[in-house]
């Protein structure tokens, strides 16, 4: 009896003293070059990580301080873009997206035009129509992404008007 328990003890004291085990942590660098820390493994595998030798401690961020309301009794959040600045950030951004439709529409042209050159194409190998159908459709797929990519670039313009 006297040994059982011991040997429950001491298999108590064994598991009790790996559970306070601190776990190892990796100080890793991450494409962008924030450092970041882990303890999983699987995180750190394949990147810049070296194990920390010292205790880290995690802070939690600050909450941000409460908005003093200025003299004129409107906050400081509340500051407004000169009208002259936003119109001329207005004519950019609709710049930036004219540009970008007509790229899209000629990548939509360039995407028609292979999906028609493979329709055209008929393959000795190609005997059943399901590897005809398998062979096309990732030009199909390229079609109806480029009509997504000029369709919502469509809308976002008509909210600038």
């Amino acid at each position: 009896m006297f040994r059982l328990f011991s040997a429950i003890f001491v298999l108590a004291l064994t598991s009790a003293a790996q559970a306070q085990q601190p776990s190892t942590i990796y100080g890793c660098v991450d494409a962008s070059g924030h450092r970041y820390y882990t303890n999983v493994k699987s995180d750190a595998e394949g990147k810049k990580c070296t194990v920390v030798q010292r205790e880290v401690s995690v802070v939690p961020a600050q909450t941000p301080a409460p908005r003093r309301e200025s003299a004129s009794g409107s906050s400081q959040a509340s500051a407004r873009v000169q009208q002259n600045t936003q119109k001329s950030r207005d004519e950019a951004r609709k710049r930036i997206l004219e540009e970008e439709l007509d790229l899209a529409v000629k990548q939509l042209a360039v995407a028609k035009q292979r999906l028609a050159e493979q329709e055209g194409i008929r393959e000795g190998g190609e005997r059943n129509y399901q590897r005809v159908l398998d062979r096309l459709k990732p030009y199909q797929q390229e079609v109806e992404r480029q009509e997504q990519n000029v369709a919502q670039l469509k809308r976002e313009l008509s909210n600038l008007r």
